[in-house]
């Protein structure tokens, strides 16, 4: 089976997670796709397919003889969709023999058109995947299960040389919690790659160090005709903080490896304010600096208006996975060695964002990530193309190659 035909079937299964709930998994409908995964995993021949109380799904395809002693491969994906937008009632389209032109997405009123996404001028008279404009597609990261599975029952049925091969999919990754529960010991990899990227021959193993910081501001609340040199303005204090901060180093003015601050969401009144910040670099010293640049904007104002007036909480969510890949490199020789027996060129590109993969590597399983063909993620105007699925599935196929060929690290 083509896996965009596998995408197709996935993408029917509501699995968006939440931002609230404190459950693993966020919600319990995601135990609905991981359920058919393990009975599709094991009417394929993967007798081990499992689900576990926390909805990972766990898999393994044992070493071909005389390749017992080749490195345990890990291939990992995400099960939910993002929960801002909504992953529920997909309706996809498919356009056979794309004519390169601006798509209209059902009667949404919406269009995917070319001057914002050139990268369709290349797909013309392929086969294109896309929404009715109301929902998103859900190839992030549907796309990615349906490749793993694709190239593991290829692998199955045409009897193609490989060491172990340990398969995940994850709930929650949508949230920041796609590896809370992510049993290793279990799962047993000896290196993995997350198949979690966007075009096809994208093989990415740097991201962005990552940090969440929030600013709580106390105010002085009186009645405002007899304020002067009493009243202090939580929100105008709060305006004040983010003005501390560099105003050009922010997501709408950087891009490559340059860094930011993010303000997600700023409430308050006079009494309290609450401001919700992201910090991103991919240099760790800059990281750090960064969240120097945070606390001093606090002290600057709590000197200003009384020690207390701002509480500053930072918290580091993950990082930069380069430094775990570096003494592994062979995974990225490897992988852009498959992308170019695919006949493509391999991407590599610092990522403006993180993966699961970068919290795993830093648990001791190196795990760069590798495209999958989709674009536009997150949003209404999510689309893949099947010829995009099917190189990636011809890229994890090379990869297992490769390292069938090589020893177990000592």
């Amino acid at each position: 089976m083509r896996a965009y035909r596998r995408l197709l079937k996935y993408v029917t299964f509501d699995t968006m997670s939440s931002e609230t709930s404190e459950t693993a998994p966020t919600t319990a409908h995601q135990f609905d796709l991981a359920r058919e995964l393990v009975d599709e995993m094991k009417a394929m021949g993967i007798e081990d397919a499992r689900v576990d109380d926390c909805c990972y799904v766990y898999g393994s395809i044992p070493a071909s003889s005389g390749c017992e002693d080749a490195p345990a491969i890990g291939l990992i994906s995400h099960m939910d969709t993002v929960p801002d937008f909504s992953g529920a009632h997909v309706n996809p389209r498919i356009i056979e023999n794309y004519d390169g032109r601006d798509i209209p997405l059902g009667s949404s009123g919406r269009t995917i058109e070319v001057r914002q996404f050139p990268v369709l001028a290349d797909m013309k008279g392929r086969t294109l995947i896309v929404t009715d404009g109301t929902t998103v597609l859900g190839a992030d990261d549907k796309a990615g299960i349906a490749e793993i599975l694709t190239a593991a029952e290829k692998i199955l049925q045409e009897n193609i040389p490989h060491g172990r091969i340990c398969i995940a999919f994850t709930p929650d990754e949508e949230v920041g919690h796609g590896t809370d529960h992510f049993d290793l010991q279990a799962f047993g990899a000896d290196f993995a790659y997350t198949v979690d990227g966007n075009a096809e021959g994208e093989v990415v193993y740097e991201n962005f160090n990552a940090a969440g910081a929030e600013v709580t501001i106390r105010g002085v609340n009186v009645h405002p005709g007899a304020a002067k040199d009493i009243m202090v303005n939580a929100v105008l204090t709060a305006m004040e903080f983010n003005s501390l901060l560099p105003g050009a180093e922010v997501p709408s003015c950087t891009e490559g490896r340059e860094g930011f601050f993010h303000l997600l969401s700023m409430q308050g009144t006079v009494e309290q304010a609450k401001m919700q910040y992201i910090i991103r670099d991919h240099s760790r010293a800059l990281f750090e600096h960064r969240k120097e640049e945070m606390a001093m904007a606090a002290q600057v104002l709590n000197d200003r208006y009384g020690e207390g007036t701002v509480q500053l909480v930072m918290h580091d969510q993950y990082y930069n996975m380069v430094e775990k890949i570096k003494p592994h490199f062979h995974l990225i020789e490897n992988a852009c060695a498959a992308v170019r027996d695919a006949g493509l060129t391999p991407k590599t590109f610092p990522v403006r964002g993180g993966t699961d993969g970068a919290m795993l590597s830093f648990r001791g399983l190196p795990c760069p990530n590798l495209g999958t063909g989709g674009y536009a993620c997150h949003g209404p105007y999510e689309f893949i193309s099947a010829e995009g699925m099917d190189k990636s599935v011809e890229i994890i196929l090379g990869i297992l190659r490769r390292y069938a060929k090589r020893k177990r690290e000592s």
